[in-house]
């Protein structure tokens, strides 16, 4: 089973939007023989975009996974997202993953949200590989994009490949590493395999001494060799760069021009050579659900206890929904049980499916170190552990951005109304980024996501896939309060309630905490004097409160609450009493902590020609915008800023206006910041009222 385990690579496709990942993907596919005709984004033809509106736009939305297999080897392939709307799906597979391609475009190089995912992919340890991709395009040029590797993502990039030629004459590369030269006959499958051309001999040679100074620094073989002068062997260059892969020391970088079908092969190659197997990777740490300061570890091995991470839910029109699985130690078989830990309940997973997209094909089992859909599980949530009940652990599960845009929806008739609740349960559950509340002011139901995108798409899947016909509101902000200071009150509840008095006094203290900290609630009350019931319902009001806001009614965020105090009155206090006293009191101490209201700020880059420049440059300053980066990319300048999300709204109409056309943008979630005095006061008056 080793071997077995060996021969196996989980891999993702991470970019920017636009890089060419799927169209990357579809070619990986065909020349692995799992798909008999190479998919075209721009038809709605390919195989990973299954979705209507994957197919009418042109993008990716949902990341798919498929099985396909190179060199006796089985590459499970996860196509994710490259707009930001949807990074929670490049977020649950890196999660689950053990290697990434990162691709980058040969014009543009590391654009905003390449490095969003490589920090993704930072987080939870992901090796990589680059390929630069559309070598093929005007303005290519291979040495700048892999600088912006090195410069903007602080990544050991290396060339492993040069290409030969570029724009209309890249016809090929140089495998540095075997020292051969590949090239393709127009748009043709298929390389020519040759010895390296004179005019490409000396460059390839210094490209390849870069390797070899890389891999010394860490490989005891390659130094001895290096500095006896002895031949390197291809399969020690190799043994070497797979080492320094998996421990993240340096990233090899591919290239080529994947819609040309150029330079997939030899990446194929270097998955597998280059990327770990599960058995490669430090064994996986999670918590025992008795005991949460034990730390467990489970190891990919197929004889361990069963343990396997649930980290995606799709709904679906037959079998009602799909839960993700990787497993990572041990087996299961169709049919079999296992516990759920943070529910404590049992799931039996009836049928075992391995997903090719949105196609399925079924299987009577599932191994450590496969990816694998389970029919109708009742009780899973994303981001669950599913293990052995005799060995249960829980998996570290996953980080989910807050959303930052929101919108009023309203069924169009009573018949829609609850079908409407239906669908946005089973949205949620698919997706955790996608919030759902109701307004008790105005008892609108409230729904949150990443952007406007992302809510477009809500709103489009609710007419298509669930048949609910609905209006939505304008897209609005979804600020947050925070406080700045230090603040302590009391709060004082005292009220005659159907002939019986109530009364109590919480006393809480409320001090900032460090940025992204959220929200927390911890008790001082000593003494035994006040009964458990009733300090657990001060917290529960100090938490309701902190959630309500202080000034304009939005959540409250890096606040750390301590309820310090409490006066409990026999007979006259209870829970729901000291519930208000609690809440009385934070409103009160957050009042006296000089509170702000903050605003989330994105990441914007502005492709434009030299002459719009100044026009771009001008809208910012109206929109609130910082810039703080200007260079010449591709014959294009590029403007980097931070602008309030507020002011966003409509940009892409207004660009295309002011550029005729000719620019344009990409946005992402940067952080909060505090709103400007002037600012703040109209939207506090906006939302409370006056």
């Amino acid at each position: 089973m080793l071997s077995e385990l060996s021969n196996i690579r989980n891999i993702g496709i991470m970019a920017h939007i636009d890089a060419g990942k799927t169209t990357l993907t579809e070619r990986v596919l065909y020349y692995s023989g799992s798909s008999h005709r190479i998919g075209e984004v721009d038809q709605g033809s390919t195989v990973m975009d299954w979705m209507p509106q994957e197919q009418e736009r042109g993008i990716t939305i949902t990341s798919a996974s498929t099985t396909c297999h190179w060199r006796g080897c089985r590459i499970n392939v996860i196509d994710t997202p490259g707009h930001v709307d949807f990074t929670i799906e490049v977020e649950r597979s890196l999660r689950v993953l053990d290697g990434a391609v990162a691709v980058f475009t040969a014009v543009e190089g590391v654009q905003p949200q390449s490095e969003t995912v490589w920090r993704q992919a930072d987080r939870y340890g992901v090796p990589r590989i680059a390929f630069i991709n559309k070598m093929d395009r005007i303005g290519a040029d291979f040495e700048a994009a892999v600088e912006t590797l090195r410069v903007r993502l602080g990544a050991n990039a290396i060339a492993y490949q040069l290409p030969i030629g570029a724009s209309d004459s890249f016809r090929g590369v140089v495998d540095l590493v075997k020292f051969r030269e590949y090239t393709w006959r127009g748009d043709e499958h298929g390389f020519t395999d040759s010895e390296i051309s004179e005019e490409n001999r000396l460059e390839a040679e210094l490209a390849r001494d870069q390797i070899i100074d890389a891999l010394s620094a860490d490989d005891e073989e390659i130094l001895t060799a290096y500095v006896e002068g002895t031949p390197i062997s291809v399969e020690q260059i190799q043994r070497a760069t797979r080492k320094a892969v998996i421990t993240s020391r340096i990233v090899p970088v591919l290239c080529g021009a994947a819609f040309r079908n150029k330079g997939v092969e030899p990446l194929l190659d270097a998955v597998v050579d280059y990327l770990p197997s599960p058995v490669e990777l430090p064994e996986v740490k999670g918590k025992d659900p008795s005991d949460e300061n034990k730390v467990l570890t489970r190891i990919a091995d197929v004889d361990g206890p069963f343990c396997a991470l649930a980290f995606k839910i799709m709904s679906d029109p037959f079998m009602g929904s799909l839960t993700y699985l990787r497993v990572y130690s041990g087996q299961i078989s169709a049919g079999q049980v296992a516990l759920n830990p943070r529910t404590g309940k049992r799931e039996r997973l009836q049928k075992l499916l391995q997903m090719h997209a949105n196609k399925r094909e079924e299987v009577q089992s599932a191994s450590a170190g496969n990816i694998v859909a389970v029919a109708s599980l009742r009780n899973v949530a994303t981001g669950d552990t599913l293990c052995d009940q005799k060995a249960p652990i829980v998996l570290e599960s996953m980080t989910v951005p807050e959303p930052v845009i929101w919108r009023a929806i309203e069924p169009m008739t009573k018949a829609d109304e609850e079908k409407l609740t239906a669908a946005l349960v089973r949205l949620t559950d698919e997706d955790p980024t996608f919030r759902v509340r109701s307004d008790k002011e105005s008892g609108q139901t409230i729904i949150a996501g990443m952007g406007e995108l992302h809510l477009d798409i809500i709103r489009d899947r609710l007419d298509r896939e669930f048949r609910v016909q609905c209006q939505v509101g304008r897209p609005q902000v979804a600020y947050r309060e925070t406080i700045t200071q230090t603040g302590s009150a009391e709060g004082n509840f005292r009220r005659q309630a159907a002939g019986k008095m109530q009364s109590a006094m919480v006393k809480v203290v409320l001090s900032p905490a460090s940025s992204g900290a959220g929200l927390s609630v911890s008790e001082r009350i000593s003494g035994g004097v006040i009964p458990r019931d009733c300090v657990q319902a001060a917290v529960q009001g100090a938490r309701e409160a902190l959630e309500r806001g202080a000034i304009a009614g939005f959540p409250m965020v890096d606040v750390h609450c301590d309820v310090v105090e409490g006066i409990y009155h026999e007979g006259e206090s209870t829970d729901l009493a000291f519930r208000v006293a609690a809440s009385i009191g934070v409103q009160e101490a957050a009042t006296s902590a000089n509170p702000a209201l903050l605003e989330p700020i994105m990441r914007v880059e502005i492709s434009a020609p030299e002459e719009y420049t100044g026009a771009v440059l001008g809208d910012l300053s109206g929109r609130r915008g910082l810039v703080d980066r200007r260079e010449s990319r591709g014959g294009l300048q590029v403007v980097g800023a931070e602008v309030p999300l507020a002011s966003m709204f409509g940009y892409a109409t207004d660009l295309r206006s002011a550029t005729q056309g000719r620019a344009s943008f990409t946005m992402q979630f940067e952080k909060y910041a505090e709103v400007p005095a002037q600012v703040s006061q109209e939207i506090i008056r906006r939302y409370r009222g006056y």
